[in-house]
């Protein structure tokens, strides 16, 4: 694993690192965020709704975007150099702001930012490596930002208990938004085809592999029980962990996907990626009928959250390779993006129909649903889909 994760090229760690500093800048004020909101800007819920709703919705659409004009210009660089310039000197700005319209302008350029980076960063890491290592690479990127997920948290608990002023960590985060652009300017895309070049703008999906559309709606489905991860904090905290414990909980899940991301992603070069999806899409059916049938807390709710961070671990990273292998490459960035469309778009009556059903029945009944949606897509995956290996067939 060591050999292959040294022959990895140059870009591949790039992309990994910035998707590290950037995401513990993130993760850092996400908690914040709320915080702010009500012991400052003097606002409620429904606000906060409002712009996360707003928010989320034009990240999905604009992944769309991005990778249509990727596969137009095969130019990602500056729309990597874009995407996280917006987020990176957006974050600071937040101290500055009087009032939650503010806010939301900030948090919506910060996610127009990653829907103008997100799929053109994807096809940039799948064409920067050779099919058998594609699952290593998404892995590794993967593993470097749960680590993100990791580092902010914990540097957010460490710098309020210190006595810092929110609006001084909200300032001090410019510093990784400036590093994250050092770094992006420091890739180098890999030459592509002259006649590529003249690719027509299309985002058609009509026009896809029959095979790759059968796994977009098997992402949908899947997607469709994959609600908001705030559902799995509050069935924790009814189940009886302390709130303080709570933050510590989520951090421990990121933890245990990054140390199997990198392993896991790669062995799906080795044995496939739909076993491993499957797998994937299997233990999170089992994950969330558990957590719905838990009555208090104790080890087996730490082992199931465990449990939830090898989900992460051996899918998040597959599930685009996956797409890297089903796209024509002359249209990864336009699959990239209509994956990224998907799931996102689909995150909303996800998080609807679970929070609807957990305040109306029961949370046994939120819970089954997910589960049963996620069991489903595992069933569909390798029957319908109908590839038995998506690993390349000839491996080093």
């Amino acid at each position: 694993m060591l050999q292959s994760l040294q022959s990895l090229p140059r870009t591949v760690w790039l992309i990994g690192l910035i998707s590290l500093v950037n995401d513990s800048a993130s993760e850092l004020i996400y908690p914040l965020v709320p915080l702010y909101l009500s012991s400052v800007l003097m606002a409620g819920p429904r606000a906060m709704g409002i712009i996360e709703g707003i928010a989320e919705a034009t990240a999905s659409l604009l992944k769309l975007f991005s990778g249509v004009i990727v596969d137009r210009t095969r130019h990602a660089k500056p729309w990597i150099l874009l995407g996280y310039g917006l987020a990176g000197f957006g974050r600071p700005l937040i101290a500055l702001v009087t009032s939650w319209p503010g806010l939301l302008l900030i948090r919506f350029a910060d996610r127009v930012g990653k829907g103008l980076r997100s799929s053109p960063r994807d096809a940039l890491l799948a064409q920067s490596v050779d099919e058998q290592q594609r699952g290593l690479a998404f892995g590794l990127h993967r593993a470097m930002d749960n680590a993100g997920a990791v580092i902010g948290p914990v540097l957010a608990a460490f710098l309020l208990g210190s006595g810092l002023a929110l609006q001084d960590i909200f300032l001090w985060t410019a510093i990784p938004g400036v590093l994250c652009l050092g770094l992006a300017l420091m890739i180098k895309e890999p030459r592509c085809p002259a006649a590529a070049r003249t690719a027509a703008f299309d985002w058609r999906l009509g026009d896809m592999p029959p095979m790759f559309q059968r796994y977009l709606v098997v992402v949908a489905l899947f997607t469709l029980g994959n609600s908001s991860n705030m559902f799995l904090l509050l069935r924790a905290r009814e189940l009886g962990v302390p709130q303080a414990h709570i933050p510590l909980l989520w951090a421990a899940v990121s933890a245990v996907a990054m140390l199997f991301s990198t392993h896991l992603s790669g062995l799906s070069d080795r044995i496939g990626r739909v076993p491993l999806l499957t797998s994937g899409y299997v233990a999170y059916g089992v994950f969330y009928l558990g957590l719905g049938l838990m009555r208090r807390d104790g080890v087996w709710l730490f082992v199931l959250f465990a449990f939830y961070g090898i989900f992460m671990a051996a899918t998040e990273g597959v599930e685009k390779a996956l797409v890297a292998d089903l796209a024509p490459a002359a249209r990864r960035g336009t699959a990239f993006g209509w994956f990224n469309l998907i799931a996102g778009v689909c995150l909303l009556p996800a998080s609807m129909i679970f929070g609807g059903l957990y305040q109306s029945i029961s949370p046994w009944a939120a819970f089954a649903f997910s589960g049963g949606c996620a069991l489903s897509a595992a069933v569909l995956l390798p029957g319908w889909v109908g590839v038995k290996r998506a690993a390349p067939r000839h491996i080093a």
